[in-house]
């Protein structure tokens, strides 16, 4: 057997998770079936329980252009969740309406389109959020937010994944997904900087 020596430049590494002080014993398992296979679920993402007691991923993308209240289309970052179908919402308790479509062909974003405008206006680094069902008005979470992940993982298809849980901490507001007002409200022991 003989020595082998491979060369490989490191990457660096920027943490969102600067202070973890609780999390939930042993983690928890995020189903896979809600994400986009070969994508990421980021480090500061934020979960949420179903009646079965498995955690999803509470779906949000980042507001990269504004829009006004009457858009039905919304420039978001690259690196969402959201598939054709899936419910949005800007605020707890506005509208909801489904994805009519993705157009991921721009480097820079991706354009999500909806059937029926959701009456707010929109602007840089607001986050749209999925929501439970279709709602003229009264639009809630799909999955009430629990905790956000400790570590970023890759999404593999028909694979849950083991995750940290953190229910008391502080969180980098840049390198994490978009959260919105009624997330932040929803985790009052997450602080984010």
């Amino acid at each position: 057997m003989g020595l082998r020596i491979d060369r490989k430049q490191d990457k660096r590494v920027v943490h969102a998770c600067t202070h973890n002080l609780a999390d939930i014993p042993n983690g928890v398992t995020v189903c896979s079936a809600d994400l986009v296979a070969g994508g990421v679920l980021q480090e500061g993402t934020v979960i949420g329980k179903d009646e079965a007691g498995l955690f999803h991923a509470v779906k949000t993308a980042r507001v990269t252009e504004a829009a006004t209240n009457a858009a039905t289309s919304y420039k978001v970052a690259k690196g969402h969740h959201f598939k054709k179908g899936d419910f949005v919402m800007v605020k707890v308790g506005g509208k909801a309406y489904a994805v009519t479509g993705i157009d991921s062909s721009e480097a820079t974003h991706d354009t999500i389109t909806v059937g029926t405008t959701l009456g707010e206006a929109v602007k840089v680094g607001d986050a749209l959020v999925e929501a439970k069902a279709q709602a003229a008005s009264g639009a809630a979470f799909k999955y009430k937010p629990k905790a956000m992940t400790g570590d970023g993982y890759d999404v593999e298809a028909l694979n849950n994944h083991f995750v940290t849980a953190v229910t008391i901490g502080q969180f980098r507001g840049s390198v994490i997904p978009a959260v919105s007002d009624d997330i932040k409200a929803a985790l009052p022991n997450i602080f984010i900087f």
